[in-house]
This record gives C-alpha cells, sequence and structure tokens, in this order.
C-alpha cells in the first residue's frame, strides 16, 4: 500500500526556519539538507508505521510517530487511514513538544 503524504504548513515552517538557520553558514548544505528532509519524508509513502511512537503521544491524545533524520532532526506524524500527515520538524536538542507547542499554527 502507497500512503499519501501530506505536510502541514507548521511543518513547512519548521523546515524553512532549519533551512534559514544553516544557510547563514553554507547555502549549499541548507540546499542538501532541504532536500534530503524531503526525500526522507516521502518515504513515508510505505511503511509509516516502521517508526517509533513519540512522546509527544501522550501530551495530545493521539498517536504521534517521530523518523529521525541526519540524527539530529525528529519529523513528528500521525497516520490517518491512507495518509501521513507531517505536523513538525524538531531538533533533537529541542525539549518535547507541549500540547499548546503541537497545536500551534505558524
Amino acid at each position: 500500500m502507497t500512503y499519501r503524504v501530506r505536510i502541514t504548513p507548521t511543518a513547512f515552517a519548521d523546515a524553512e526556519g532549519f533551512y534559514l538557520w544553516i544557510r547563514h553558514d553554507s547555502p549549499e548544505a541548507a540546499a542538501d539538507w532541504f532536500n534530503g528532509l524531503f526525500e526522507a519524508i516521502e518515504t513515508l509513502a510505505s511503511m509509516p508505521r516502521r517508526c517509533p511512537i513519540a512522546p509527544e503521544t501522550k501530551l495530545v491524545g493521539q498517536k504521534i510517530r517521530c523518523l529521525l533524520y541526519k540524527k539530529y532532526y525528529r519529523i513528528l506524524y500521525g497516520v490517518e487511514g491512507e495518509t501521513v500527515r507531517i505536523y513538525h520538524i524538531r531538533h533533537t536538542s529541542q525539549q518535547w513538544m507541549t500540547r499548546e507547542e503541537f497545536l500551534r499554527e505558524p
């Protein structure tokens, strides 16, 4: 089965923020990071349940999974029927999200 992958505006804003931060030091590295991030996200179209449940699941009240990208970035997403919805991109140095952070719009 192939799932549809949807990226929320919030997750895209998260990714853009990291891209701009990396670009400050290296535009080439930022472009590579950004493209690689979306390639990693697209792998969720097959077997999205392969990733572990994220700690934020307890706070949000729904099953949130976490795909680790380049050891330091957590892609937080949920599987809803045949759709994988990307909610947030977080750096591993950031604390776990609160319910308010998770639900906040960009």
